[in-house]
This record gives C-alpha cells, structure tokens and sequence, in this order.
C-alpha cells in the first residue's frame, strides 16, 4: 500500500467521505435540482451544504500542522516550509482560476491558495495564539456581515457573482461574500491546524472530543432554530435566516460552530473506523480516494463539464444528481484503488509535488 505504518488512515477516509458531500452538493446546485426530490433527500443533501467543504479546510489545516512538526518541536528553521507552501499556494491559485476560466463559478481552489498562504505565517505559533485568531477571524467575520452588503456583486438571483473578475469584486468575493470567504473561511484551516497538534488516536481524547462536539452541535442547531423562531416575527423571516441559520451563506457565527463541531465529529468516526478496520478492503479504497482528493475534485468538475456540452445540466431530478454524485464517486474509489497501487501519488497531486516540492 506503500503507506507510513504512523499515518492516521482516518484524516484520508474523511477526505474521501468529504468528497461525495462535497460532489453531492456540487452536482445538486450545477444540475438545477434543488428542492426536486423527495423531502428526506432534500434535508439530506442540505444538510451536506457546507460541511464537506468545511471538513476539506480542516483536515488541509491538519496536514499542514502534521507535515510542519519538525519545525515547530524542533525549533528547525520555518522558512523552507513556508516557502513550500506559498509554492503550493500559487499552484492551487493557478488551477482555481483556470477553473474559473473554465465556468466553474463555486470553485474553491483559489481560496485555498489564500487560507495556506497566511497559514504559512502560523507554522510555529502557540495553540494559544490559534485558537484566539480563529475566534478573532470568526467576529471580524460576523461583524462584515452586519455591516456590509452581503449581496454585493451576485445577480438578483444569487446564483453567479457577476463582479468576480473586476478589482473590487474580486476583493470583496475573496475576502467578505464569495462562496467560502477569507473571513471567516480561513478559521477552519487555523483551527484545523490546532487540532493537528492534538493526539486524535488517544482513546480519551476521543472520547472528550466526541462528547463535546455532539453536544455543540446539538445546542447551536437548537439556538439557531429557537432564534430564528422568536425574531420572525419582529425582522422577518429572511433576516432571521441570514442572522441564525447554520448554511453556509452567509457564514455566520452559528454555521462556522456548527460545521466544525460535525467535522470534528466526522473525523473521530474516520479515525476509529480506520484503527479497527485499518487493513480492510473498504479502507484501504477510501484512504487512497482520499490521497486523489485535488485530482478527483478537478475530475468531478470534468464530469459536469461534459455534461454542460450535451445539455445535461437543466431541470435535472435530485434524485438523478445524487445518483451521478454517488456513481462518481463509486468509480473514484475503484480508479484511485488501481491508480494508487502503480503510483505513490495522483497525477495533479504529483504535478504540484514536483512544482513546489
């Protein structure tokens, strides 16, 4: 399998899970489906809204703190890891824009480039220090959204940002309104990289972990609903919403709560599925999935890319978009597996390994 006997299997199976989240809601929005299914799977694929994006970011944060450990306990120079990742950085700046280019508005690559490049700047700071910047990141954050005018730059039906390639636009998309903002977005990469110095294969801290997010996500969902309940009727129903409601647009104090107590979650199940199951079949095919995260993320995009060529992307069933997700997603696994076995990386994770080092 050509695996470190030391890695954490999970973090891989939950970027696999996260990836059919993050397809599943993709091919929703592209296809036209939302809402055009039966009730059960149209709470399902809502709750998937932002989440699995949420979960990338945060595992992404992992890496970094995992892969900038010598650095950090060692006090070895930082320097060569923060030129490396400002190389990754560009790399996934390039790809996002030429996606972009290519019509894919919800592209989240370029952001990515942005969380990794001030990330760089947090390499050796104390636990302490992240924590606090990400509680100061997530007000800054709730704050913009109390201020400023969160329709800014969107057509009237919120579906394309239409001043994305002007200088103002692109400022205000990459920092405050686009789909996953600097502010508050970065927050999980940072809290991501906080949790990367925590020992997530200790039993105890499984467990203290696990029962402290289950019961955060259960109480900020219950705050959201009972705040939107009790101010509908003195600011109206679409204020309540974008004030209290845990989606991601806006992202809102509650949402970022809420997103990271269920990908802390998720993560755990990853993690304790992978230490008993850690030489099954299934596994092994999800750890590898998630290893082609980049490349499948670029793929998934192709997918829908030729759907747009025949037509395919219209008044679309969710019943049909899941099913192109799930399908998708099912032939990742077997095309990863075999990939995987002949090559230590996928072909787009390859590229920028030997670009940035």
């Amino acid at each position: 399998m050509g695996k470190s006997a030391n890695r954490i299997l999970g973090f891989d199976i939950a970027r696999a899970l996260a990836i059919l989240g993050m397809v599943i809601v993709n091919y929703k929005i592209s296809m036209d489906a939302e809402g055009n299914g039966p009730d059960w799977l149209v709470t399902l694929t809502g709750i998937l809204e932002g989440r699995a994006s949420a979960i990338f970011v945060i595992l992404a944060g992992i890496g970094i703190s995992l892969s900038t450990k010598k650095a950090r306990l060692k006090s070895t120079s930082s320097k060569e890891y923060r030129k490396m990742i400002w190389r990754r950085s560009l790399f996934l700046f390039v790809l996002g824009i030429l996606l972009m280019l290519m019509q894919w508005s919800a592209d989240i690559l370029h952001y990515y480039a942005f969380y990794m490049f001030i990330a760089s700047f947090f390499i050796v700071a104390s636990s302490r220090k992240l924590i606090l910047t990400v509680v100061i990141i997530v007000l800054t954050s709730q704050t913009f959204q109390l201020l400023f005018n969160y329709e800014y730059g969107w057509n009237t039906t919120f579906e394309k940002y239409e001043m994305f390639w002007t200088w103002k636009g692109f400022i205000s998309n990459l920092f405050f309104n686009g789909y996953h903002p600097i502010f508050p977005w970065v927050a999980f990469l940072l809290f991501g990289m906080w949790l990367g110095r925590v020992d997530l294969q200790n039993p105890r801290i499984q467990q203290k972990f696990m029962t402290v997010s289950l019961i955060t996500l259960f109480l900020t969902e219950a705050t959201s609903y009972v705040f939107i309940k009790l101010s509908e009727s003195a600011v109206g129903i679409e204020v309540a919403l974008y004030l209290f409601d845990t989606k991601p647009m806006p992202p809102s104090l509650l949402y970022m709560i809420s997103s990271t107590s269920s990908a802390i979650i998720l993560i755990l199940l990853c993690v304790m599925i992978s230490e008993k199951w850690r030489s099954s079949t299934v596994t092994q095919a999800l750890v590898y999935t998630g290893q082609l995260a980049l490349t499948l993320y670029v793929g998934h995009f192709l997918v829908l890319a030729v759907f747009f060529m025949f037509g395919g992307l219209a008044e679309n069933t969710l019943t049909f978009a899941v099913t192109i997700a799930v399908i998708f997603f099912i032939l990742s696994t077997f095309l990863s597996t075999w990939w995987r076995k002949a090559f230590k990386r996928g072909p787009i994770e390859a590229l920028m390994r030997k670009i940035s080092g």
